[in-house]
Order: structure tokens, then C-alpha cells, then sequence
């Protein structure tokens, strides 16, 4: 596995990453690119609440 290190530029607000070249892209496509890791998507309890109310 690859590890990352060093300073990840990310935003404060949407949590996008600078890459070396200024471009802006998800930290999942980020990630993907510079380590071996994979993403599986879920939805925290915060965030169902926040966007499904009951």
C-alpha cells in the first residue's frame, strides 16, 4: 500500500484537494490516484438526518 505524506492542500469548505499542477479535484479521485485505496460510500447518521429528515 501506498502511503501518503507531506501537505495535502484541501479545502476548509468542500474538502476538494489542490493537486501539484493548482487543479481542484475530490479527495476520493485524489486518493485514488496516489495510493492503492478504494472508497466505499455510505451516508453518516448526521447526514441522513440533514438531508432525509423524518
Amino acid at each position: 500500500m501506498k502511503t501518503l505524506t507531506g501537505i495535502v492542500p484541501i479545502c476548509a469548505s468542500c474538502k476538494m484537494i489542490r493537486d501539484d499542477k493548482g487543479y481542484w479535484e475530490q479527495v476520493e479521485e485524489y486518493v485514488g490516484k496516489h495510493t492503492e485505496a478504494q472508497f466505499s460510500h455510505g451516508i453518516c447518521p448526521d447526514c441522513m438526518e440533514r438531508l432525509y429528515p423524518a
